[in-house]
């Protein structure tokens, strides 16, 4: 059995059962809501999940494009980065993955006596969740620019309502100086 050549070829079914993995890290409502409506339009989420999670396991299985993976990572982690989850629930979709393909492969790789093949995709599963890592990391970085920007900007307001600062408008500021 050559592993790789049965991922590629159930990989459709992979996919689907990796995005049902990922969905029930969501309440049952949120669930049911995007496994239902294929709507782009009206489930922006679930759809960018069902494309993204599509698109990154065929990267993952040719594993030949470094940025491409991180590309389609960044549109799975971007949306779990913003929502209630912890780095390590907001990652987990990876291992989910890692998990699906151990059970579904192990007892008959270990019977043809062909574990590496399975070792060797977990290898590259684990190199994944580093990624997913620095996406994370440099999402996280953004949203805390953006708070951070937001309060100054909340402050400015407020020292200028109070009258403890005076805001110079550009023209004249360069004429003061």
């Amino acid at each position: 059995m050559d592993l790789a050549q049965r991922l590629v070829e159930e990989r459709t079914e992979l996919a689907t059962k990796w995005l049902d993995l990922l969905l029930q890290t969501y309440p049952e409502q949120t669930q049911k809501l995007w496994r239902r409506n294929k709507d782009p339009f009206t489930n922006p989420v679930g759809q960018t999940f069902r494309q993204a999670l599509s698109e990154l396991l065929d990267l993952v299985l040719d594993w030949s494009d470094a940025e491409a993976v991180s590309e389609a990572l960044d549109k799975i982690v971007r949306i779990r980065a913003v929502q209630d989850f912890s780095p390590s629930q907001a990652l987990s979709f990876v291992y989910l993955l890692k998990r699906l393909v151990r059970e579904r492969y192990w007892r008959e790789l270990e019977k043809a006596g062909a574990l590496n093949q399975l070792w060797n995709f977990e290898t590259r599963l684990d190199n994944l969740a580093l990624m997913a890592f620095d996406v994370y990391t440099k999402c996280r970085e953004q949203v805390y620019e953006m708070r951070v920007s937001e309060v100054k900007h909340a402050q400015h307001k407020l020292l200028l309502r109070a009258k403890m600062i005076v805001d110079i408008p550009a023209g004249k500021a360069e004429e003061a100086g």
